[in-house]
């Protein structure tokens, strides 16, 4: 690829964007902040029921997730699921027998070549140690 070639292809393919406003970046340092605070609580309450820990833990979870997904960032993650999941759908999968078929192929394919390997091996082994080095076993 010449330099000019990289030099379009990087000005038609826009590179990986960053956070750039504050409060995209406010919401992912909640979010973090949160998830922080949800273990370091899960621990500091050690002292109480579980129930009451996985309690606390669960909420500052949720709020620490819930933070993510109000940021650009966590938009842009349920486009990309979004986007996937209708790629996903245009998959043409095999039938059973299809499937069935390409399956026994491959297990048929595995047995010739073991038995390739197996009699390569012996016959090697035959003409190295019998023939050619006259060991005997």
């Amino acid at each position: 690829m010449a330099a000019t070639e990289v030099i379009e292809f990087m000005s038609t393919h826009p590179s990986v964007e960053t956070v750039n406003t504050g409060a995209d970046k406010a919401k992912l340092a909640v979010a973090a902040l949160l998830l922080l605070g949800g273990i370091v609580a899960f621990y500091a309450l050690g002292q109480q029921d579980l129930w009451v820990r996985v309690i606390t833990l669960l909420v500052l979870l949720a709020g620490a997730v819930g933070a993510f997904f109000t940021s650009e960032a966590g938009r842009q993650l349920i486009a990309f699921g979004r986007d996937s999941v209708k790629e996903v759908k245009k998959v043409v999968w095999p039938t059973r027998k299809e499937a069935m078929q390409m399956t026994g192929y491959v297990f048929a394919f595995v047995v010739v070549m073991a038995l390739f390997m197996f009699i390569t091996d012996k016959t090697l082994e035959w003409v190295l140690y019998d023939l050619i080095l006259g060991w005997t076993r």
